[in-house]
């Protein structure tokens, strides 16, 4: 089983986005010299606790200082932008680092409204159109002419010899039928919804299309996971992360990533705590031989070859001690 990170580059309370995304660097590296197969980045908007809000460039700086690891966006927003723009960006990334480059799109919009809104100008955005622009964004990363629009001749330059495939990202069965009707690889967001996410997949197997792009089906799970030498330690750590996400829940802003210190005495109603349990069901915690389990069991229900995992702590060094434990398990 392929093991790859989502990375969303955290930022800790009362440390700098500067130093999340050294630890983004870090991390990457790290990842390459434990053997891990891919390290995406995301795109979020407006937020204090996440410091990813342009893939692309993030993407660059990882390439430099990372030598054979795929990398890739998990994923570029790709309603609030061209795809003429998007084909450009990718194809520059392919060109500077050949043969590891991953263009992961998705529609959700990465953000609160008015960060829409600010990235458009002002305009709405159409989510509706995002089987139309996927289209458009094959085109111009394989060098196609749209004949049906005046500026259809247009060229993504530069013009390089391989190019980066397209992954539809999505916590849906729309997202999952989408890819399969492109013939595209899929990467289901078990972290962002549990809910109905192996009917999705089943649904992505069941009506996938072979293409030019894509012979056979291939998809990815993404859920979270946080391990620490014992289950005490790594629930301790998670419940940055369970309050966090109840923070996020109420609409109320989020400086950065809570310490767990400071999680360990909040006083949870229990509403706060069912929404907990809830949560929970997507992510993966525990001891190594817990996670190990969980992981082997949650790939045979998703019938999946590969598991991307998102790990979010208050500090890099658990973080960075989570990773290395997945990758011991599975050498």
């Amino acid at each position: 089983m392929r093991i790859s990170i989502l990375d969303q580059t955290p930022v800790a309370d009362g440390f700098s986005a500067v130093a999340a995304l050294q630890n983004s660097k870090d991390l990457a590296q790290k990842a390459e010299e434990w053997g891990y197969h891919r390290f995406w980045v995301s795109e979020h908007h407006d937020s204090q606790s996440l410091g990813g809000s342009s893939p692309e460039v993030l993407l660059s700086y990882l390439g430099a200082h990372t030598k054979n690891i795929r990398i890739g966006s998990g994923g570029v927003m790709l309603t609030h932008y061209s795809p003429f723009k998007i084909a450009e960006n990718f194809h520059l990334l392919e060109g500077l680092f050949p043969g590891r480059i991953d263009a992961g799109m998705g529609r959700a919009p990465g953000g609160m409204p008015r960060a829409t809104l600010a990235l458009s100008g002002g305009t709405p955005r159409r989510a509706d159109l995002f089987p139309r622009q996927v289209d458009d964004l094959l085109h111009y990363l394989h060098y196609k002419p749209i004949p049906e629009y005046a500026y259809g001749e247009a060229l993504a330059a530069p013009v390089n010899s391989s190019v980066p495939p397209l992954w539809i990202l999505g916590s849906s069965a729309a997202s999952a039928a989408l890819a399969a009707e492109k013939g595209l690889p899929y990467n289901y967001a078990h972290f962002i919804n549990e809910e109905g996410g192996t009917d999705s997949v089943e649904l992505y197997q069941e009506l996938f299309q072979p293409s030019s792009y894509l012979r056979e089906a291939e998809h990815i799970v993404t859920v979270f996971v946080v391990c620490a030498d014992t289950e005490r330690k790594a629930q301790y750590i998670a419940s940055s992360l369970d309050l966090s996400m109840l923070t996020l829940a109420k609409g109320m802003s989020l400086a950065g990533t809570p310490d767990p210190a400071q999680a360990s005495i909040y006083n949870f109603t229990e509403y706060e705590k069912d929404r907990i349990k809830e949560n929970r069901k997507r992510m993966i915690i525990g001891s190594p031989a817990q996670v190990r389990a969980q992981l082997e069991e949650f790939a045979e229900r998703y019938k999946t070859k590969e598991i991307m995992i998102c790990t979010i702590t208050y500090y890099h060094e658990d973080r960075l001690r989570s990773y290395e434990l997945v990758k011991d398990m599975f050498n």
